[in-house]
């Protein structure tokens, strides 16, 4: 914890902050009077002792969500083997090879997980506008540094791509995609960072975002990173975007429910009009809506995601004919009846603790279709969809594709929900690539954003 303070406060003295040492001496005996494994109060220390004013505070946010968010979760990648080895490498070579030139290298030791270079050169940016401020065209410096760091983002960016192709033969196809797939990831921070730098001292940094500004970042936010009373707020989001789609849905069945006109009976009527067609009169047409089956993997992070789809479906239960839902990890439940006997946040409650489940276990994917096979399979036909929501992970036990593809056969369609990130499809213990041949659609769904797309596609 030491070390990683530490290099936190490395960072923001680099992007502008004012951290003096008994700060940090501070801050450190802090932190051991609060449990640093609940985020909000760690970060609350920190922001206590390293913003000091509500015009720093914006400034340190973006830090801590840098540092501590996209920062580790590239990392992670980062110190993989034998990707890390990889990627030192090619960024080494690039070093070695490339011109010589300050920015060209903060970008790459930025790509290389030290970021402090980089954030030194943003500062520049700050301070030559503050020194030339005099008279019109004075932020032509500013300007002109900022296009030298741009600049030097697109030629590195172009230089790795140009190494990638040209070590075709050296690297294999696994390999090359996971170094584009991180270095574009890094090159996407950087120019996030490099965009949302402009005038972020000003005053105007101190105004308070909307709510419609706040939502939107809490849709943007990972399920599993959620704070418990963000989670509060995303259920009152939910409940209004609910209601908007019902009476989308209502709207769209109310058309549709009017059919085609009913020539014969408006004649009739018409007849004691003189002939005149006062009114018309439709045949109606009842509503086609699609039944829902569920498998929700509980599993670990994976359950941060199941509870959020689950919580939508059943709010949306009268825009479908029926919904079943299941919940497994090594072995199915179904919790449908739980669903209908209580309120929904405490039905997922309940499910957590009480299904009929081994929470423990490895997550095994071929158990669970077995036991789909041999109990429910009937559930399934040419109106119904089936919903996967999970990460695919089996364990490296048997994936049993086959029963898989017999569901697909058997329903009107099959949607897999991964709550992961697409770069990790592919790796370790993943079955996606097998699963996903049997899928008509297979999405990520991360966070609200995403949920949100997926059910105004499946409902609208």
């Amino acid at each position: 914890m030491l070390n990683l303070v530490l290099k936190f406060v490395g960072i923001a003295r680099s992007a502008g902050l004012r951290v003096s040492t008994s700060e940090v001496l501070d801050c450190l005996n802090q932190l051991q009077l609060v449990d640093i494994t609940e985020e909000p109060q760690f970060a609350a220390v920190l922001r206590a002792n390293f913003a000091k004013s509500r015009r720093e505070q914006g400034r340190f946010e973006r830090l801590y969500q840098m540092f501590f968010h996209e920062l580790r979760q590239d990392a992670s990648i980062a110190n993989s083997e034998p990707l890390s080895e990889q990627i030192h490498d090619v960024l080494q070579a690039l070093a070695l090879a490339g011109e010589e030139n300050t920015c060209f290298q903060a970008v790459l030791d930025f790509l290389d997980g030290d970021p402090i270079p980089y954030f030194e050169q943003l500062q520049q940016i700050g301070s030559g506008a503050d020194e030339q401020n005099r008279g019109p065209g004075a932020n032509l410096g500013a300007l002109t540094q900022r296009l030298e760091i741009m600049l030097g983002l697109n030629a590195v960016e172009a230089a790795l791509e140009q190494f990638l192709a040209d070590h075709r033969d050296q690297m294999d196809w696994e390999m090359r995609r996971d170094l584009s797939a991180h270095f574009k990831n890094r090159l996407e921070s950087a120019r996030r960072l490099l965009t949302h730098e402009r005038q972020i001292y000003a005053d105007s940094a101190d105004k308070h975002l909307s709510y419609r500004q706040r939502l939107d970042h809490l849709g943007e936010i990972h399920f599993a990173s959620l704070t418990r009373r963000e989670v509060e707020t995303m259920r009152e989001v939910i409940e209004q975007l609910v209601r908007k789609l019902k009476d989308t849905i209502s709207r769209r069945y109310a058309r549709q429910n009017r059919g085609v006109l009913d020539i014969k009976k408006t004649l009739r009527r018409a007849a004691g009009y003189q002939g005149i067609p006062l009114e018309l009169f439709y045949r109606k047409r009842p509503l086609r809506k699609t039944k829902i089956v569920a498998l929700c993997d509980v599993s670990g992070s994976v359950w941060s995601a199941a509870r959020f789809m689950l919580n939508m479906l059943y709010s949306l239960q009268e825009c479908f004919t029926q919904v079943r839902s299941f919940v497994f990890v090594a072995g199915l439940d179904e919790v449908t009846r739980v669903f209908e006997d209580f309120e929904i946040n405490q039905a997922i409650e309940k499910i957590l603790k009480e299904a009929d489940i081994e929470y423990n276990a490895a997550t095994d994917y071929g158990l669970t279709f077995r036991q789909f096979k041999n109990s429910h399979m009937d559930m399934l036909n040419k109106k119904t969809t089936l919903i996967i929501i999970g990460d695919g992970r089996t364990n490296y036990g048997n994936p049993e594709e086959r029963i898989l593809d017999d569901m697909h056969g058997r329903s009107r369609r099959v949607i897999w929900l991964n709550p992961e990130t697409p770069y990790f499809w592919y790796t370790g213990d993943s079955e996606m690539r097998t699963y996903m041949e049997y899928c008509d659609e297979v999405r990520p769904c991360q966070n609200l954003n995403q949920l949100l797309a997926f059910i105004e596609s499946l409902v609208l």
